[in-house]
């Protein structure tokens, strides 16, 4: 479950000082309402890798309305999530709409997004992906 705006936002503000492998972060809350608002900015990691996050969250129904993650490393882009739905690709429907754009044609090549979710944070997630990636490089 989602928590809090309060929760959200410490959250938000302290991941680089929870998880060491992220080097620095431009991440900010910024309230749109009194109920929602948007996490914008980036997180930095070792390698030259990079999380661009740009999420909108309704802290009344405690769920992300929408999303886009995208990994880069150096000005090169890896690939990317988001939940824009693409209802006549059944290869997505087991996640619909949550799906990942990987290589060979990031535009174009879309797979179903198992670790993606309205309902809780998917920076988690996202960050143990990363962490991950930087072993593997």
């Amino acid at each position: 479950m989602m928590p809090d705006l309060p929760e959200y936002e410490h959250f938000i503000y302290s991941l680089p000082d929870q998880l060491e492998f992220i080097k620095a972060s431009t991440l900010i809350v910024k309230r749109t309402s009194r109920t929602s608002a948007q996490v914008v900015g980036t997180l930095y990691f070792e390698k030259e890798l990079i999380l661009s996050v740009l999420q909108t969250v309704d802290f009344f129904s405690r769920r992300i309305v929408d999303y886009s993650y995208e990994v880069y490393q150096g000005p090169e882009k890896l690939y990317w999530y988001d939940c824009w739905p693409h209802p006549d690709d059944p290869s997505l429907l087991s996640t619909f709409p949550h799906h990942k754009h990987v290589p060979p044609d990031l535009k174009r090549h879309r797979i179903p997004a198992e670790n993606m979710s309205f309902e809780q944070p998917n920076l988690p997630r996202l960050t143990k992906e990363i962490e991950e990636l930087v072993v593997t490089l």
